[in-house]
């Protein structure tokens, strides 16, 4: 299966890239580096907004991430074919939070999961999850991400 086909399985179809909200590009590369914006929980209903914790529980959060995902991909696919992912290398995921709540890592396994699903050991990456008051927009979830790509 492609990866497409993979993602489709899941659900989701590889979104067309969202332009930037303010001034930065959504993917630059160095050598065989991409470094991809953060992109947020946006899907085909809108944006999943609200914070973990108090508007949100941990499945919605991580479900939340799982766009995150599918719009990394999405970035990623407007530069260079996803068959030359060599590895999802580092992620960073940034939460939503009320103030008590500390299950980030458990929001962030929603992209996590997606990516090996879609990817297979290539996905396999290093992260850090980061509770935050609010993200643009509003938005629940809001993720980065360091990817090696295949010459």
């Amino acid at each position: 299966m492609t990866i497409e086909q993979k993602l489709a399985s899941l659900g989701y179809a590889l979104p067309k890239p969202v332009a930037p909200l303010a001034a930065y590009v959504p993917v630059t590369r160095s050598g065989n580096l991409l470094f991809v914006s953060g992109q947020l929980s946006i899907g085909p209903d809108g944006l999943v907004t609200g914070h973990l914790g108090k508007d949100l529980d941990v499945a919605a959060g991580q479900k939340a991430a799982e766009l995150c995902a599918v719009n990394i991909l999405g970035q990623i696919a407007s530069v260079t074919p996803l068959e030359k992912v060599a590895s999802i290398l580092k992620l960073t995921v940034l939460v939503a939070s009320a103030p008590d709540f500390s299950d980030q890592h458990l929001v962030g396994n929603g992209a996590s999961e997606l990516f090996i699903k879609v990817l297979g050991d290539a996905a396999k990456h290093a992260r850090a999850a980061f509770g935050v008051a609010a993200l643009p927009l509003g938005a629940a979830v809001e993720i980065d991400a360091i990817v090696e790509i295949k010459d």
